[in-house]
């Protein structure tokens, strides 16, 4: 029988270490709610998305030119995004133009993309 060396090979728990772990534990709303925002990261035209809009404002039809999607595919994307707090909008005439919703999605981002690119 073949052992794992990635698990415990012996049962052990420090009752003390649980108790002080558990009481600084996400309550169970914020894990669903960030689950649900790496959910809608998980999507490689939104990630485009995001990271073209990290560089600049955006009208949709921008957005589809440097993503090269059809403008009812990326706003479909964007109501996505709108809907996960990650992008936001505004109306200039008959264009809408999209950005990114606040600093903390661009930190997200950023450290996202250092730790890919780390190797």
């Amino acid at each position: 029988m073949k052992t794992r060396n990635d698990t415990c090979q012996a049962f052990c728990v420090d009752g003390e270490t649980v108790k002080q772990v558990k009481e600084k534990m996400l309550p169970d709303g914020e894990a669903v709610r960030m689950a649900e925002t790496f959910k809608v990261l998980g999507d490689r035209t939104r990630i485009k998305i995001l990271y073209a809009l990290l560089q600049k404002e955006l009208c949709v039809c921008e957005l589809s030119a440097v993503v090269g999607q059809s403008i009812s595919a990326i706003s479909h994307q964007l109501r996505v995004l709108r809907g996960a707090r990650l992008v936001k909008y505004r109306k200039e005439g008959k264009n809408v133009y999209y950005s990114i919703d606040d600093e903390h999605i661009i930190l997200l981002f950023e450290q996202m993309l250092d730790h890919v690119r780390h190797g």
